[in-house]
């Protein structure tokens, strides 16, 4: 049995049953059958959630906006991401001439391509992963820079101006939040003392957002800009570049973008989950059900938040990135490597301490530096006009 998988309990059942029913001398058509079991059932499950999260935030923006949503296609509108995927299966899918088709077909895949990748390392509950990689934190910020290629593939090879300039501003916006994405993801590790997410999860005596709150959300702002969820969803916004890189696509090419954009979120609050909620554990329900109820939570705010805050300027997106969280992801990494000298292996009252310490100097840092940065910058055109005016 292949040392990878051997900790995951339906790798372990699979393969016993198809070792059983064959014989030992096909031991390797049970590890290949065992193989694709585990990569079919995660792969299906995660797309699976992904199509029914689409119905969730369609229905739950209608509360929010006081309307009912999508109510016609099934019991309360559940079938709607059915009828949504055989409108655009029907659609016709149009290659504009002049376009790059070989680069054109590829970038929906390779914007889909990272969310598979990504969950191969993440551990669904006790026993429950592909691969306990001893550096996975690290694999899953490499990966997750393969969707900056599929954007800048899209424009590229499509041949509209609005595309490329879309996929060139999305491109500079997910560049400078992959900096303090990275800076989060460095302060777990620091804390964890190792880059496994099995051994992240049993770190957490206490959960890390409650030990770091600033790594928490500098994480869950750059991860929303990196799924180019509001308030950072200026690249696809109709009232700045008609619909950003994904102008020209139509049909299921625009469907995969889609489902890449829709399953990212699902996948990242998983990873949310795994890094500071403890992932897998509390006590009394199973722990697959606490680990899906943690990420619904996740799913529900980046929802809420969807619903509630305005849409930033890409000046002002990136002035976040690098005025504001940059400097704050500094201070929650050097604060936190200051803490792990001082307690090398902390128990539960010492990370009890980190946290008192970390909220009282790392929250109001954060308070005090949004006065003294201005995020209020002038667009381009009005400063241009102010000075021709002087």
């Amino acid at each position: 049995m292949g040392e990878t998988l051997a900790g995951n309990v339906i790798y372990r059942n699979v393969y016993q049953f198809v070792q059983d029913l064959l014989g030992e001398e096909w031991s390797w058509v049970a590890y290949a059958a065992a193989g694709m079991a585990i990569i079919l059932l995660v792969t299906n499950a995660v797309m699976a959630i992904g199509t029914l999260y689409t119905w969730f935030e369609r229905r739950l923006l209608g509360r929010f906006q006081g309307r009912l949503g999508p109510n016609r296609a099934g019991p309360f509108g559940v079938l709607q991401p059915i009828a949504d995927a055989i409108k655009l299966i029907t659609k016709e899918d149009i290659i504009a001439l002049g376009a790059d088709r070989i680069v054109f077909t590829l970038a929906p895949v390779v914007m889909l391509a990272p969310t598979l990748l990504v969950l191969a390392v993440i551990p669904f509950g006790a026993g429950s992963w592909v691969a306990d990689l001893n550096v996975a934190v690290l694999y899953i910020a490499a990966v997750s820079g393969i969707s900056t290629i599929a954007v800048m593939m899209a424009g590229y090879a499509s041949p509209n101006s609005f595309s490329l300039f879309g996929s060139m501003r999305a491109v500079a916006m997910l560049v400078s939040y992959e900096v303090p994405l990275v800076m989060a993801l460095l302060g777990v590790t620091v804390l964890a003392q190792s880059m496994s997410l099995v051994d992240v999860v049993e770190a957490q005596a206490l959960p890390f957002l409650i030990v770091t709150p600033l790594g928490a959300l500098i994480f869950l702002a750059a991860v929303s800009a990196e799924l180019n969820r509001a308030p950072f969803d200026v690249t696809e916004a109709e009232s700045e570049l008609v619909a950003g890189y994904m102008t020209e696509y139509s049909g299921m090419k625009y469907g995969v973008f889609m489902l890449a954009e829709f399953t990212n979120t699902v996948v990242a609050g998983a990873i949310f989950a795994v890094l500071f909620l403890q992932g897998w554990e509390w006590p009394i329900l199973p722990s697959h059900v606490w680990f899906l109820l943690k990420v619904a939570g996740f799913v529900f705010v980046a929802i809420w938040v969807r619903a509630t805050l305005p849409r930033y300027r890409l000046d002002q997106i990136l002035a976040v990135a690098w005025k504001y969280l940059f400097p704050l992801s500094l201070i929650n990494v050097l604060l936190l490597a200051a803490e792990i000298i001082v307690w090398p292996e902390p128990s539960t009252a010492e990370l009890g301490i980190m946290s008192a310490i970390n909220w009282a100097v790392t929250i109001p840092a954060a308070v005090l530096w949004s006065k003294v940065v201005s995020l209020r910058t002038a667009p381009p055109v009005a400063a241009a006009f102010s000075t021709e005016g002087r």
